[in-house]
């Protein structure tokens, strides 16, 4: 894959989503051996897990969408010719678009409420409420500019060149 600022953004998307997992792994295994050995267990382990999960599937979905690893029936591809495929893949690309912006906007729209009633969340960490959100429009934008990259280049290649 060619190596530009935008590829190097969404890899960085990825390298990031898989790093929250894999922090989450660690201290999930160490609160596991803790409360079986008697070592001292971590409280919070759970709700780090919680944000984390979310964390990573948001971080995780404009990297999949660049690499066209997200969820697609490669079947169809094959059995439509190249032209009514480049019709569906252009048309799958304005609807993700479309879906991408509106998400983006939502959460915006729950980031300024959030923020103004200034609700927290009180559990192990206590934070304000909208820091939860902050990644979801940032993400949702990168899928919605991918999505926008993608309708304008069409189908990529075969050997998925970007």
């Amino acid at each position: 894959m060619r190596s530009t600022a935008w590829g190097r953004l969404m890899q960085a998307c990825g390298v990031a989503a898989a790093l929250t997992i894999g922090v989450m792994v660690v201290f999930v295994g160490y609160d596991v051996l803790a409360r079986n050995t008697g070592l001292p267990a971590m409280a919070w382990v759970a709700e780090l897990s919680e944000y984390g999960l979310a964390l990573a599937t948001l971080l995780a979905a404009p990297w999949l969408l660049w690499t066209e690893q997200h969820v697609r029936l490669d079947l169809l591809q094959m059995s439509l010719s190249a032209r009514a495929w480049a019709r569906l893949y252009r048309a799958a690309a304005l609807l993700c678009l479309l879906i991408s912006a509106t998400l983006a906007w939502v959460t915006l729209a729950v980031i300024a409420d959030l923020r103004q009633s200034g609700a927290l969340i009180m559990k192990s960490f206590t934070f304000p409420e909208w820091w939860v959100y902050v990644p979801a429009p940032l993400c949702f934008g990168l899928m919605m500019l991918e999505s926008a990259r993608q309708l304008r280049a069409g189908p990529r290649p075969k050997d998925g060149t970007p």
